[in-house]
């Protein structure tokens, strides 16, 4: 049995490999957006309710700088603010179409270049793999404390 530290090391390797897919697929995107709007989006994308002050405290930074964030956004046209229709003094954060769209071909392109990647793989290796991810899963989801809002992001 390999020792807990060896696997973690071979994780964090892994996840390297991982983070360099997912950064080639945000990249082929005309324009590539950065990722810190990109966790802009996905969050306001999980998260109907979301504010300037949720999206801060999810982000953790200052609300000055979500707020900035939201300007470039809103800029390119993938974000609007609404008024709250349950509190007329927030503001409601909501993605738009082409954010959906555009997270959905960043999805797709990651999707397709993972499966290049398992494609190498040996059938019975890929259903390994899946149910240690789905072990490794549960696992970090039993000792997430995560935010009141149960926003999850990476």
């Amino acid at each position: 049995m390999e020792r807990v530290t060896d696997v973690a090391a071979a994780v964090e390797s892994t996840v390297e490999s991982l983070l360099g897919i997912f950064e080639s697929a945000r990249l082929a995107q005309s324009p590539a957006v950065p990722p810190a709007q990109l966790r802009v989006l996905t969050i306001i994308t999980r998260n109907e309710h979301t504010n300037m002050s949720r999206l801060a405290e999810a982000l953790q930074v200052v609300p000055s700088s979500a707020s900035r964030l939201c300007d470039r956004l809103e800029a390119t046209g993938l974000l609007r603010r609404v008024p709250d229709p349950r509190d007329r003094r927030e503001v409601r954060l909501l993605p738009t179409p082409a954010a959906g769209r555009l997270l959905q071909e960043l999805r797709e392109r990651r999707q397709a270049a993972l499966a290049e990647v398992l494609e190498k793989m040996n059938p019975a290796r890929r259903t390994e793999l899946v149910r240690a991810l789905a072990a490794f899963d549960t696992a970090a989801s039993s000792g997430a404390t995560g935010d009141a809002d149960g926003l999850r992001t990476a």
